[in-house]
């Protein structure tokens, strides 16, 4: 089945779920349409009690079901455009994934950057964070100026397990990744002016049409989504370090603060679909083994 046939099969079937008057072929049309680098380490409340952690969530709602088209469901991914294509590549300097402790060793077994597309971009007034994936994984893009202080390039399989799995997610939801990106700016004074942000980045299915994370702090975001992939940020907050920490000048540690937080898919209607809870903060590269 070709990619177009498939969206329009998705559509069609949301058509069903509707069960109101609707022009087909206006579902079939939209179906188509559609370091070298210095680093401060990020350190968080979980992943200091957890440093290695297995990410943990607990689905309390269901809207799926066995036979449930992924929007995420195709063969190849679509092709960058030329803007995308370049922020891919500034994105991956080393000519694709690198290793976590190590921004100048590449781990050619996660592929180059020609693999990846950029999938979904979230944007805010403090920059943006990228969810740039290839069938088998994906790296999250957070730029910097200048460019060598961005975040590295950290794969993750889909589906955390070698060779990775785009497709293979049960229900409407699939959170794949809650942790921090962090951001700098050289001041025209050369002075460095740096930022840590929340991100949680996934994937849903075709009759989701609004994704909300709850930051467990008091905020709630709606997650930009496209192509079946949604990513939400919100920029982070430092507490003191829960064992009361000092550094050598003797000045308190503060860590990020990173509670576990609630995802939750909504339909057409706004009805919920999928909700996951107490989703722990973690490192990118699970099931890479670097």
């Amino acid at each position: 089945m070709t990619l177009d046939e498939q969206r329009i099969s998705a559509e069609l079937r949301r058509m069903a779920d509707e069960a109101r008057p609707v022009d087909p072929l206006a579902y079939a049309a939209r179906a188509r349409a559609g370091s070298t680098r210095r680093r401060r380490l990020s350190w968080s409340v979980a992943g200091l009690a957890a440093a290695a952690s297995v990410i943990s969530a607990v689905t309390v709602v269901t809207g799926g079901g066995p036979g449930q088209v992924t929007a995420a469901e195709v063969d190849r991914l679509p092709d960058n455009t030329p803007e995308q294509t370049r922020a891919v590549r500034a994105c991956m300097p080393q000519g694709g994934p690198v290793h976590n402790m190590d921004g100048r060793r590449r781990i050619p077994e996660h592929g180059s950057a020609e693999d990846f597309r950029l999938l979904v971009e979230y944007r805010d007034e403090d920059g943006s964070t990228a969810l740039v994936g290839s069938l088998s994984g994906f790296v999250l893009c957070t730029p910097s100026t200048p460019q060598d202080l961005s975040e590295r390039a950290v794969f993750t399989y889909w589906g955390f397990q070698a060779p990775g799995n785009m497709r293979g997610f049960p229900g409407a939801l699939q959170v794949d990744a809650y942790t921090s990106q962090s951001r700098y700016e050289e001041g025209r004074d050369k002075a460095t002016r740096d930022q840590t942000f929340r991100v949680v980045v996934g994937r849903v299915t075709a009759d989701v049409r609004r994704v909300e994370v709850d930051w467990a702090d008091g905020r709630r975001t709606d997650a930009r989504i496209a192509g079946g992939f949604f990513i939400a940020r919100v920029l982070g907050k430092s507490v003191p370090h829960p064992d009361g920490e000092k550094d050598a000048a003797g000045d308190p540690v503060t860590v990020l603060d990173s509670p576990p937080v609630t995802v939750t898919a909504y339909g057409s209607r706004n009805q919920l679909l999928e909700q996951v809870t107490d989703e722990a903060f973690g490192p990118l590269g699970r099931g890479t083994g670097y």
